[in-house]
């Protein structure tokens, strides 16, 4: 189903009915000699099952996931929220997505290696604009968690929950993200330490631009609530994002260019889930490989200096018990 509208398991929406669907939805794996496979489709990342199942209950090595995902700035393009869930759950994801540029799908697939520092990440985006592709070759592991470079485990809120807030971040602001409100902060100055926070949740930041555009703004954002219509799916998102314009009422609108590289940015939040997907998108929205690290405390951290210039830096959190 496509991320927008459709998830046969609640009966909520139409179904899609050129296609077969099973009367009760079953996690799915097979053996291999090298590793153990599972599959979903497309909206199911969103949730726990099957999506979560198969990796925590179930054990697989690697998912295969073909999709028709519609991209959605600033949080849910393909690139960017497939490779994040793989960091945060620690297995390989093969995204195999439908291109079609007039429904926003840009074709895409990745290799994860389950490393949260994001060394072994190898993108492949259509170009904007065209329908051309190319196929990629890439090795992997074909069972990250023997590999000696598998990642431990992260306590997602254990420094954000150690430190007090920081004094920036007091002059606070709600606005949209499509149709979630969150609570932002403007990043003022070129270098800063900002808290912001709404209901259970608090974000902190760290930062240090390497220039301050008059004709930029960031801000600091906080979402703890409800995301949806129909279905309702908890979100707690802590997010460095840049504005639309200088206008602050164009923050949380989309962005595909920017200007503004950082010299570093730390981030973190009070979590309430062990499941955090993190992301980090360049101008053209672009992904950055090997440029950032989650470490075991819950910090999101760029490496050196950004190569480019960011969009936003985000940790995407997903209480599904409050579904």
């Amino acid at each position: 189903g496509k991320l927008v509208a459709r998830y046969h398991k609640y009966n909520l929406f139409r179904r899609e009915t050129q296609f077969n669907y099973p009367k009760e939805p079953e996690a799915v794996t097979f053996e291999t000699p090298f590793g153990k496979f599972g599959i979903f489709t497309c909206f199911d990342i969103l949730f726990h099952e099957p999506a979560v199942v198969l990796v925590s209950e179930l054990q697989v090595d690697t998912v295969l996931f073909p999709t028709a995902w519609m991209n959605v700035l600033p949080f849910l393009t393909a690139i960017e929220f497939h490779s994040a869930w793989a960091m945060g759950m620690g297995v390989n994801l093969l995204s195999a997505n439908t291109h079609d540029i007039s429904l926003a799908m840009t074709g895409e697939l990745h290799l994860g290696k389950g490393k949260l520092s994001s060394d072994y990440w190898i993108q492949k985006q259509a170009e904007i604009g065209t329908e051309e592709g190319r196929l990629l070759l890439a090795e992997l592991s074909a069972r990250p968690r023997l590999s000696p470079t598998y990642p431990p485990a992260v306590n997602w809120s254990s420094y954000a929950t150690s430190i007090k807030r920081f004094p920036g971040g007091k002059d606070t602001f709600l606005g949209a993200v499509r149709r979630d409100i969150f609570t932002f902060s403007e990043l003022r100055h070129k270098t800063g330490n900002y808290t912001v926070c709404q209901g259970d949740l608090c974000c902190h930041l760290i930062y240090r631009m390497s220039n301050k555009s008059k004709d930029e703004v960031y801000v600091l954002g906080a979402f703890d609530g409800l995301h949806g219509s129909l279905i309702k799916y908890h979100w707690q998102i802590c997010t460095l994002l840049k504005c639309k314009s200088t206008d602050l009422n164009t923050c949380g609108q989309p962005v595909e260019m920017a200007q503004t590289k950082f010299e570093m940015f730390s981030l973190s939040g009070t979590f309430g889930t062990k499941y955090v997907f993190p992301e980090v998108l360049y101008s053209g929205v672009q992904l950055a490989p090997g440029e950032f690290e989650v470490l075991r405390d819950g910090r999101l951290k760029s490496k050196h200096g950004t190569s480019k210039p960011l969009i936003t830096a985000t940790l995407f959190g997903r209480l599904y018990e409050k579904d």
